[in-house]
């Protein structure tokens, strides 16, 4: 296990190594002067039509969900463990720079998802069991490309087995058993069972949970973190000021952090940005392919939506209230540091039962909904008769997730993030000028309206 995980920690380092974060951020920055500053100039618009009709239903087919439902089925996807425990993970290590780092990827981010979901709409297929679609197929059909979407399907299906039924679970058990002591095996067993109640019911059963689901956990969250804020209110600028003074200078060892290199403040901030947000990782399209929306560049700012409230919103919530605890210094990590940074922030053991909730529900939010990733990966390699068994295989993955070590999983979840990323971006790029053409197209009958 050791040399697998040296190995690993290896190839981690060159996956994440200057030319990655040169590809990733590179892209969104492109995509940025591209589209003319999408995410600014027509911000307003995005919220309009998203988060502002997030429960218009219109005509749904048999195998149909909303735009609404594939908008809270992806932020349920996104919004997860990583907001929590990679938040946390991202500041323990790389210490408050990091935050910045996050931000920043999250900013040229929204360009590059929003390009991401109008291609997967552009490039979706009719099939009898409802649309299907993805990265692979404007990979494909976009660039020409088959090798490249079969490696990309082949890394969606290993890096979600390993980000989301061993990661998310493992968060999720090691929470449980932090603050109630209960045996991460039970915990994992519990959870196998309820995500499975979801995900043999397919696209329909995961749009009308996530409907209903990503509202109450966001606002849950969102409300304890607005407390914390005002309670502490006077540390804010301060916490602000760690942030932007540690993004640019490493940090020496203090209390219990081991200190951290500028390459380390950078990698952790936009390493976990992106677990957080998957902006560049090709994700999100798969679960919008499946929406009623006709307008892919419509559809596409969703990309805008998710990015703002996934990072921006809550991951900043998680940062400032670490931040401003000062339990980063303490050499805790994942989400017994959240946990902790919570209950110091309110005075009170209810900040931690908070956290322990919301990372339950970011976690089973999570769970049953990136398994269709994996779904809608196999289907395109080898056809319908491997979604059966991909969810039998999710549910025995999350038991396995509950005996995993913390600190290796999150770097195989790294390697795995750079390794799926790659060819989505490169698929991006070659193909900005379509995604532009269409953005345009969509605006230009917008203001004839």
């Amino acid at each position: 296990m050791q040399m697998f995980s040296d190995l690993n920690n290896l190839l981690n380092e060159i996956v994440w190594g200057p030319y990655m974060l040169a590809l990733l951020v590179g892209t969104g920055i492109f995509l940025t002067l591209k589209l003319k500053f999408i995410q600014v100039k027509d911000f307003k618009h995005a919220m309009k039509r998203t988060i502002g009709r997030a429960f218009e239903k219109g005509d749904l087919g048999e195998h149909e969900i909303s735009s609404g439902q594939a908008g809270l089925s992806s932020i349920a996807a996104v919004v997860g463990t990583g907001n929590i425990a990679g938040v946390a993970t991202a500041i323990a290590i790389g210490g408050p720079g990091a935050v910045f780092w996050m931000w920043l990827a999250a900013f040229f981010g929204m360009a590059t998802k929003f390009a991401e979901i109008t291609l997967g709409m552009k490039y979706r297929e009719r099939k009898e069991a409802g649309y299907i679609g993805g990265p692979m197929y404007y990979i494909e059909k976009g660039i020409g490309q088959k090798w490249l979407a079969v490696f990309f399907a082949i890394m969606v299906i290993i890096a979600y087995f390993v980000i989301g039924a061993i990661v998310d679970t493992n968060t999720m058990v090691l929470s449980v058993e932090e603050q109630w002591g209960i045996n991460p095996v039970i915990s994992g067993i519990v959870i196998s069972l309820a995500t499975a109640i979801v995900i043999f019911g397919g696209i329909k059963k995961i749009g009308e949970v996530c409907e209903k689901l990503t509202p109450i956990m966001g606002a849950v969250y969102i409300i304890t973190g607005i407390t914390v804020i005002i309670l502490n209110l006077g540390k804010v600028p301060e916490a602000f000021g760690l942030i932007f003074s540690n993004a640019f200078t490493p940090i020496s060892a203090t209390g219990g952090f081991a200190g951290a290199t500028l390459r380390q403040i950078i990698t952790m901030g936009i390493a976990r940005g992106l677990f957080s947000n998957e902006a560049g990782m090709g994700s999100s399209p798969m679960l919008h392919v499946s929406s009623n929306n006709d307008e892919p560049a419509d559809e596409g700012l969703w990309g805008i939506a998710e990015v703002f409230f996934d990072t921006i919103i809550i991951c900043t919530i998680t940062a400032l209230t670490i931040v401003i605890s000062g339990e980063w210094t303490t050499g805790v990590s994942g989400v017994a540091l959240t946990m902790r940074a919570f209950t110091s922030t309110l005075n009170s053991n209810i900040g931690s039962h908070i956290v322990l909730i919301c990372a339950l529900l970011f976690g089973y939010s999570c769970l049953i909904t990136v398994n269709y990733y994996c779904e809608l990966a196999g289907r395109y390699i080898f056809g319908d008769k491997c979604v059966m068994p991909i969810r039998v295989l999710w549910v025995i993955f999350i038991v396995i997730g509950a005996f995993g070590g913390l600190e290796f999983v999150w770097t195989l979840a790294d390697t795995c993030n750079g390794l799926m990323a790659i060819p989505n971006l490169i698929a991006l790029l070659f193909l900005s000028t379509q995604v532009k053409r269409l953005k345009d197209d969509y605006f230009s009958d917008v203001e004839k309206i």
